[in-house]
């Protein structure tokens, strides 16, 4: 290991003791963080402390603050809401509430809490911080601790977690529960539609949201509603008319059904409430519609966690210790945060009063400021040119919702979109035809490839596929695929010199469930894999409930890419992991045995062992199980499951909606750039390398990359990139597991302000 890396070791936690609580709503997922803080607690040595009930425990103290072992957050994974209870609590907005708190927690040894909550959680927490030496002084004068222990504890660290399905808190992309809570309404969403379509109803959903309306803009988005409403962005007068003309003019198309989504807090130009009776009974009076209302209420917090929200929170749990651990006296409290695809840490107090400026916003009517707070807005061009779109590969769920996208988004800007059916093999044989606006209506949630995808390259047909370009006059190209549509790519671009047709601006979006593509951390397709394999997992644990010890070896898809076993093993919580990128033998086999014996000898009753398909040649699935089983005979039996085409078909998960859709508009608004950029006398020519990319998420931020520099960091043998990020994550999952190993924490999450962060962010995209 090279010298410059910063190992767990080095950051003991021995002597330290951790309190974590969870306050204010519940959210899924907190579960997932809770038991993240235990283990990594544990693991450095620390003691960790539950705080039960929230606040509300720390201030009544005796059981409620109980020490946790390892086997006490067992089977807490796949559980929704929090086990060790959260409470709105009076008694700690008082000084005596937090006297009593800091009585209690000092008697215990507790100087470090992780705080799991909203903004008014963290805030309070902030509060008890920056009072702590006051409320030790007190406590000394009244003679309930000694000068000793007040200048033991002198200093209390806090680093907090923020969940709240709203997604409601400046300085995070994502809070723990938000996905959950749009699995939850896209669960109900694509159920309604299938009974809206058979009567011809309008359907006006009310989604949780009194401050923000994320969960409202993303679930439109995800099921493609015709109309939603945000506390945010007011409609501007005349919204009324506007609204049912569009549904009108929906049904005049043969739409046989409309949805409107309203956040509960959705407010008009005046500040007045936008209810859904009120909705309800303007399309009744003015268009007739058969129109019902559905308000989920807390459903959207209910239910089993995602994958996104475990891995999230696992991922939080784990630098949220890192944080405590690194923390000093003169360290300020601090929000464990998600950006793009990278942990960082942001000073609490920061993102609690940039949260606050977007409600002080709202309340005083400024809401483009309240937006530009949220986030940032893009534009659009006003050239028109045509452009194509295919799928390219294996189908990936969320293809759909990307095709949808940027169809909808050429079509805005101007251009005239063609669909090219089945790929490059569809492309030579001229499967190419105009798709409108309406021919997209309904995609977002269909699962594969509504225009069809083949894995056949390009290379042999490029004569026939440069004439196709040239009789449609294509003037882009959008390939929406796996790793034959970043191999198309290159193939397309090698051939510009002797095909002046294939001169024009290409860009890839990556869509697989392998999540194999260089250049891009995450693809469209792989979340919802994920949650196939986190779900049935679930289902395979319980099935064991209340039966002798069993293990489970599971198999699961991504050819040499190790992704889905590694993070579906970190989101279901395996013991181990087989992968081709780490290469393993029959030492390590038996080692894996063995620890899996020692743990079924105290309470815990079932083990999950996740093998990638193409792991190794010799050490299959089946020698795997046979070997699990005989070496477990007396202690426990085995089952083995492969879950096989699953993974790859469903209806695309929530994220996978979002990230298509977004992905998608955004290399849309690419093209329109480089159509305008090369666009000389009369016609498109684009030959230079930064025309020809791939679109991906690197890190914090969308990057497009020319196809052409990515070959050096690939290996095309296996079909992966030879550095992976998520190989990172693979020592979590050993350490949440209970094995020692070494973590590497030299890319963990280091402090940074907030609007830096912002700005930083916004400039990358």
């Amino acid at each position: 290991m090279p010298d410059t890396k910063k190992f767990i070791e080095n950051l003991s936690g021995a002597g330290k003791c951790i309190g974590v609580l969870t306050s204010g709503g519940d959210a899924q997922g907190m579960n997932a963080a809770v038991r993240a803080v235990v283990r990594m607690g544990i693991y450095v040595g620390a003691k960790v402390y539950f705080i039960h009930e929230g606040y509300q425990g720390m201030v009544d103290g005796g059981d409620n603050i109980k020490e946790a072992s390892w086997e006490s957050v067992s089977s807490m994974l796949q559980v929704g809401g929090t086990v060790i209870g959260s409470a709105r609590c009076k008694d700690f907005r008082t000084h005596e509430g937090r006297l009593h708190a800091a009585l209690n927690l000092v008697q215990r040894g507790i100087t470090n809490l992780c705080v799991i909550g909203g903004d008014g959680s963290l805030t309070g927490a902030n509060l008890f911080r920056e009072e702590w030496s006051g409320l030790l002084d007190e406590l000394v004068q009244s003679g309930e601790i000694s000068e000793e222990a007040s200048q033991i504890h002198s200093a209390l660290h806090i680093v907090g977690m923020v969940g709240s399905i709203d997604n409601d808190f400046c300085g995070t992309d994502m809070t723990i529960g938000t996905d959950s809570a749009l699995h939850r309404i896209i669960e109900v969403v694509d159920a309604i539609m299938t009974t809206a379509q058979s009567h011809q109803r309008t359907f006006v959903l009310e989604v949780m949201g009194r401050h923000c309306g994320y969960l409202a803009l993303v679930s439109a988005l995800a099921c493609g509603a015709d109309w939603v409403l945000i506390p945010e962005m007011p409609p501007k007068d005349g919204w009324e008319e506007q609204m049912c003309y569009k549904l009108s003019e929906n049904r005049a198309d043969k739409k046989r059904l409309n949805i409107i989504i309203v956040a509960e807090g959705a407010i008009d130009q005046s500040n007045k409430p936008i209810t859904t009776e009120l909705i309800k009974d303007l399309v009744v009076r003015c268009l007739g519609f058969d129109t019902r209302v559905t308000i989920l209420g807390h459903v959207q917090r209910g239910g089993t966690p995602s994958a996104f929200d475990r891995i999230l929170a696992s991922r939080m749990g784990v630098e949220a210790v890192l944080a405590l651990l690194e923390a000093s006296p003169g360290t300020p409290a601090c929000v464990v945060s998600l950006c793009g695809n990278q942990a960082v840490r942001v000073p609490l107090m920061e993102c609690v009063q940039m949260t606050q400026e977007v409600q002080k916003a709202m309340d005083e009517k400024r809401f483009e400021e309240a937006v530009r707070l949220r986030g940032s807005r893009c534009q659009c061009s006003s050239y028109s040119f045509n452009v194509a779109v295919l799928n390219v590969g294996a189908p990936a769920a969320g293809m759909n919702a990307a095709v949808r996208s940027a169809v909808r988004v050429g079509i805005t800007e101007g251009h005239t979109m063609f669909a090219v059916s089945d790929g490059f093999e569809g492309f030579y044989k001229g499967q190419i035809k105009e798709i409108k606006w309406g021919d997209v209506g309904g995609w977002t949630g269909q699962g594969g490839s509504l225009l069809g995808t083949k894995r056949t390259l390009p290379a042999k047909h490029i004569d026939k596929i440069a004439e196709q370009m040239r009789i449609h006059n294509i003037n882009a190209l959008l390939v929406i695929g796996g790793f034959e549509a970043y191999l198309g790519l290159m193939e397309l671009q090698a051939a510009r010199s002797k095909h002046a047709e294939l001169c024009v601006p290409m860009v890839m979006v990556p869509a697989t469930v392998s999540n194999n593509i260089p250049g891009s951390d995450l693809s469209i397709g792989a979340d919802t894999a994920l949650n196939a394999i986190t779900d049935t997992c679930d289902r395979i644990k319980q099935s064991a409930s209340g039966t002798k010890r069993r293990v489970f070896i599971i198999e699961t898809m991504g050819g040499y890419c190790g992704y889905l076993a590694t993070v579906g093993g970190l989101a279901a919580g395996a013991d181990a992991a087989y992968i081709y990128e780490e290469p393993f033998d029959i030492r390590e086999l038996q080692s894996n045995v063995e620890h899996l014996t020692e743990k079924m000898k105290t309470s815990i009753q079932r083990g999950l062992v996740l093998r990638n398909e193409n792991c190794s040649e010799n050490y299959t699935t089946d020698f795997i199980y046979q070997l699990y089983n005989e070496e477990g005979k007396g202690v426990f039996d085995c089952r083995k499951n492969v879950l096989g085409h699953m993974q790859q078909g469903g209806a695309p998960s929530p994220f996978d909606r979002n990230f298509g859709t977004k992905i998608a508009a955004k290399a849309m608004q690419w093209i329109s750039k480089k159509l305008k950029e090369f666009y000389r006398e009369g016609r498109v020519f684009a030959n230079t390398e930064d025309s020809a990319c791939l679109l991906g998420m690197r890190r914090r931020a969308l990057v497009f990359q020319p196809v052409v520099q990515l070959k050096d960091e690939t290996d095309f043998v296996h079909r992966i990139p030879k550095e992976q990020w998520w190989l990172r994550l693979r020592p979590l999952m050993k350490i949440l597991a209970k094995y020692k190993t070494s973590y590497d924490v030299s890319d963990s999450g280091q402090l940074e302000h907030i609007v830096r962060l912002r700005a930083k962010d916004i400039s990358a995209i």
